[in-house]
Formats: structure tokens, C-alpha cells, sequence
């Protein structure tokens, strides 16, 4: 009898509503616990560009939706190194800012190490999960800290759609810092054997 190996497409929209939903009714609590509470959230855009206006604009609207106070911080694209360092600093130590996203790519005509400056961020305000920290903290399975936002999610639809990730044979495609390799740490937390394949890989349609 033959096996049906077939793939199936998962869609996200579904258990984002649920994901959504779950996350209203915990800032709502979190209100009525903590009088005049009101999470906020820091977004930090250099330059202006279409792609990331883009998805700004899905962030405050999903954060709007579930009470969420979201703070544009607009940064011309003429913005120095230091002046950036010095705009995420006064963020890190304002007590009425409770997460800070830097959005990527930094649109600058100056050079800035955009490594640094997701480092700079506090590990507590680290909500997209990309300071070094926080990414160590997952690589040793601690999970205790922010998760990097689109491979926990990935790994949310994964468990959403039935299917057992422990003992599960995974192929990721692609190492990068921001999706393939925290997937792939992720995964193997889960208790899946993981083969990341990437561009210096050879003869990948094979193995």
C-alpha cells in the first residue's frame, strides 16, 4: 500500500486570529491588574523605505487591534551611527517604552552596523527576538526570552496543523540570521533531526 506523501499548504490567518484574540484578552487583563497601564510599543524606522512602510503599517494595526500603543519613531535616512545609538539608548531607558522593534533594512547614506544596533537593544524590550541574548538563549534551548517573531511562528503552524515535530526528520532552507537559523534551533528544541541547506551547499536538490 502506498504512502500519500503529498504536501499540504498551511495557512497562517486562521490561528493569527487566534494568536491575536488570546493576546487581546491578556493585555486586557493586564490592565485591569496595573492601573493606567498602557504597553508600548517603540517601532524605529531609518529612511523611508515602500517595503517597510509596508509592513509598519500591518504592525501598528495589529498592535492597535489588541491594545497595543504604538510610538512611529520616523529617522531621516541622513541619520549618523551615533545618533541612531543614542535615539535607541533614550528608548532603552524610558521607563513608558515596553518594547522596541528597530525595522530592517536601515535606509541610511551613512554606514551603520545593523548588528550593533539590534545588540543595543535591552534584551527585555527585544521583542523581535534578534539581540545576540536573546538568540544565545536559543540556541541552548532556553526559551525564557523574547523568540524571534516569523520562526516562532512557523513553528506555532507546524503544532497548529497536527503534525508531531518530535522525531520528525526537518530540512531547513536557508541560514539566515533572522529566519533559517533560529528556525533551525527551534525545530531541534522541539525534538526534530534538522538539516539546514544553504547557498554553499552542494548538489542540495539531491541530499
Amino acid at each position: 500500500m502506498s504512502t500519500d506523501v503529498r504536501g499540504i499548504i498551511l495557512s497562517g490567518t486562521e490561528l493569527a486570529k487566534e494568536i491575536r484574540e488570546n493576546i487581546t484578552k491578556d493585555v486586557k487583563a493586564l490592565k485591569e491588574k496595573i492601573s493606567n497601564f498602557v504597553p508600548n510599543l517603540a517601532i524605529v524606522q531609518v529612511g523611508g523605505r515602500e517595503d517597510s512602510n509596508v509592513y509598519i503599517r500591518m504592525k501598528i494595526k495589529a498592535a492597535n487591534d489588541i491594545g497595543i500603543v504604538v510610538d512611529h519613531v520616523k529617522l531621516p535616512n541622513t541619520i549618523t551611527e551615533i545618533e541612531l545609538i543614542n535615539k535607541v539608548n533614550k528608548l532603552n531607558q524610558d521607563p513608558n517604552i515596553h518594547g522596541i522593534i528597530v525595522q530592517m533594512p536601515l535606509d541610511s547614506i551613512n554606514k551603520i552596523n545593523s548588528n550593533m544596533i539590534t545588540d543595543l537593544v535591552l534584551p527585555e524590550k527585544d521583542v523581535d527576538g534578534l539581540n545576540t541574548i536573546n538568540e544565545g538563549r536559543v540556541a541552548i534551548g532556553d526559551m525564557s526570552g523574547f523568540l524571534p517573531c516569523t520562526p516562532n511562528g512557523c513553528i506555532e503552524l507546524i503544532k497548529k496543523s497536527g503534525v508531531s515535530i518530535a522525531g520528525a526528520q526537518a530540512v531547513v532552507l536557508g541560514r539566515s540570521k533572522i529566519v533559517g537559523t533560529p528556525i533551525s534551533e527551534l525545530l531541534k528544541w522541539h525534538n526534530a533531526t534538522v538539516t539546514v541547506c544553504h547557498s554553499k551547499q552542494k548538489n542540495t536538490s539531491t541530499n
